[in-house]
């Protein structure tokens, strides 16, 4: 049990930034992970950020095969995982020459020496020793042989070379915790649940880990080796749990079921970064939820819409190749007008692209990626716990409306971790659903009959005697459900289903300030994972005086019915997305609005200094033309 003196000489911080890097197979997602779990059992708010590569393993000690962890926590609301490093823990060279320009000047790096031997330095690309150069001077430095000692503290249990230093991330980790006065309880409870079947390599890392503490509590190493100390964060009560963005939306998914009264099957197939979303589910077989995994993206769909067809609640997600894979089931689900949720966690594109780097590339192949005009509802969500109540969200829609809804989430979202409240479930209406049960009295079934107010076609579960029915890709007669080739027919069933997602637009909340005011000088629009960074930003800015504000949309097609208004109430707007200008597109297509497009497709999210960067040259031309 750790336990702290009041009387120990801990530096009070505000907030803090600490990268883990190191080769694949280091461990430092584990590490990241365990550190995050004590950093929310100590109270503070807390954001992270898993970046590892794309290969599955990529040849040891090589910058290609660098994995790293960053978290950003603090006693005050944190919503990115940090613009610059406050600490890097670099496990061998090429962790360090990857990230050490990441680190802010001043900064602390915490070096294993064991691993800087010729043959990795070499394979890092360093032509000589950067701890013997004047690289590292910028920065607080603090190298120890890490190897060394791991392999010291796990002597006794039997294990060899290779399994000892296996343990190195779970020494590092102890004297990171004892650093910044982590609590180690829960780490140690995990380790003796994860490898409960392996005694000796279960006691091998808890002897690491305390081994790590106890370094920072016995060694010398000079003033610039110091504790610190982040205050809890002020928090509304209830229970809390560190979630990231796959969690919350597979769980938002079994609560949309639940208050659906429907089952959910999930089709899917395995694919980067949306998988987790598919091991999620795997579990919640208590919630009515079943899950399949597909030979490809095509019968996952196509699972997904027989399910559908079938009376339950067809749920399927990939990530945008498998998404393009996918389109033309989708818009078999368009024409048949079923409800479908299709989750697409967006990367790095085109083609394979980056598959473990974050993007919002998507966007277009979302709104428009369909033969024929097949239009259907896209909702995004913005952070980890978002993602709840946006599948809950895009769920009632597909109900209501009869239509597939696509749900964008992104690499980012979708790995990174938050702390969440869980919510009282009291709070959430329950979903209609409104599935046939007889025929009509005035004449035969059609299918393709309207519902006057959301021109939703009526759900008729097979097997119900008098609803007998065809549905499909063919165009479907207006007046009977039959098929047909009229081509005034196929007028009217487009005008149908174009009418019904834009009604949607009046069955959605109008679009509010996510920060700032409704009118002035300038608007930042962001939608997806630009939230935080957005967030951060206009609330530095605004704090520095300026009028900039922060418009976060969450419903992108069709958009809320005010958006167009509250645009206009600014001189000046900026759009902010991780890619190369679609929304900024499609706004000025909608709303024919001037504005500036930011963009980044690097792999990495937005940094808050970019953002503010941007407002403060924008503000200041805004001013030099007016000076004119």
């Amino acid at each position: 049990m750790d336990t702290f003196n009041s009387t120990d000489r801990l530096e009070a911080l505000d907030s803090v930034v600490v990268r883990f890097a190191g080769d694949s197979g280091d461990g430092m997602q584990l590490t990241g992970s365990q550190f995050t779990t004590s950093t929310a059992l100590a109270g503070n708010d807390l954001s992270t950020f898993p970046d590892f590569p794309a290969e599955i393993r990529a040849p040891a000690g090589t910058t290609f095969g660098v994995s790293a962890f960053q978290i950003n926590f603090g006693s005050d609301t944190v919503l990115t995982a940090g613009d610059d490093p406050d600490v890097l823990v670099a496990m061998n060279p090429a962790a360090l020459k990857v990230n050490l320009e990441t680190v802010r000047e001043g900064g602390m790096v915490v070096i294993d020496t064991g691993a800087f031997s010729t043959r990795n330095l070499q394979k890092a690309g360093f032509d000589t020793n950067p701890l013997e150069t004047p690289l590292l001077d910028p920065y607080r430095v603090l190298k120890f042989d890490i190897s060394k000692l791991t392999l010291e503290s796990v002597k006794d249990f039997g294990l060899s070379n290779k399994e000892a230093l296996r343990c190195k991330n779970m020494w590092t980790l102890g004297l990171m915790l004892w650093m910044f006065s982590r609590p180690r309880a829960a780490v140690i409870k995990w380790l003796e649940t994860k490898f409960a079947k392996v005694p000796n390599i279960r006691d091998a890392n808890i002897a690491a880990l305390n081994a790590g503490h106890a370094f920072g509590d016995t060694s010398e190493l000079g003033a610039s080796f110091k504790r610190y100390r982040v205050d809890r964060a002020q928090a509304q009560p209830g229970e809390y749990r560190t979630v990231t963005g796959s969690q919350s939306l597979a769980w938002g998914i079994a609560a949309a079921g639940q208050l659906a009264g429907l089952p959910i099957m999930f089709g899917s197939y395995p694919i980067t970064p949306a998988s987790p979303l598919l091991h999620e589910l795997s579990r919640m077989k208590e919630f009515g939820v079943m899950t399949f995994q597909a030979e490809d993206e095509i019968a996952a769909i196509c699972s997904a819409i027989g399910a559908s067809f079938a009376g339950s609640l067809g749920v399927t997600s990939s990530s945008g190749p498998g998404i393009a894979l996918k389109s033309e089931a989708l818009g078999l689900a368009i024409s048949t007008e079923l409800p479908l949720l299709v989750v697409n966690s967006q990367r790095g594109g085109p083609s394979t692209g980056l598959p473990t780097k974050t993007e919002q590339s998507d966007l277009y192949q979302a709104v428009y990626g369909r033969n024929g005009d097949a239009p259907l509802p896209v909702i995004a969500s913005s952070t980890p716990g978002d993602c709840f109540e946006v599948a809950i969200e895009a769920t009632r829609l597909a109900l209501k409306y009869m239509t597939p809804v696509m749900l964008l989430t992104d690499g980012y979202i979708a790995n990174a971790a938050e702390p969440w409240k869980l919510p009282d479930m009291a709070d959430f209406p329950s979903i209609a659903v409104k599935q046939k049960d007889r025929p009509d009295e005035d004449g035969p079934f059609n299918a393709y009959s309207r519902d006057p107010e959301t021109l939703a076609r009526p759900w008729a579960v097979p097997g119900t005697p008098g609803l007998e029915h065809r549905i499909g890709g063919i165009e479907k007669s207006t007046e009977t459900g039959h098929i047909s080739y009229d081509p005034a027919n196929h007028q009217r069933m487009s005008d149908l289903r174009a009418d019904k997602i834009n009604r949607i637009a009046q069955d959605i909340p109008e679009q509010s300030v996510a920060y700032g005011t409704d009118s002035g000088k300038l608007a930042v629009v962001g939608w997806g994972s630009t939230f935080g960074p957005i967030d951060q930003a206009v609330r530095r800015a605004r704090a520095e005086g300026l009028d900039v504000s922060h418009i976060h949309i969450r419903h992108i097609h069709p958009f809320p019915a005010n958006l167009g208004a509250l645009l206009a109430r600014y001189d000046r707007v900026i759009v902010a997305e991780m890619n190369m200008g679609q929304l900024i597109t499609v706004l000025r297509d909608r709303f024919l609005l001037d504005a500036r497009s930011v963009t980044k497709v690097s792999g990495q999210p937005f940094k808050i200094r970019e953002l503010l960067d941007v407002i403060h040259e924008e503000l200041n031309t805004a001013i030099s033309k007016a000076a004119e």
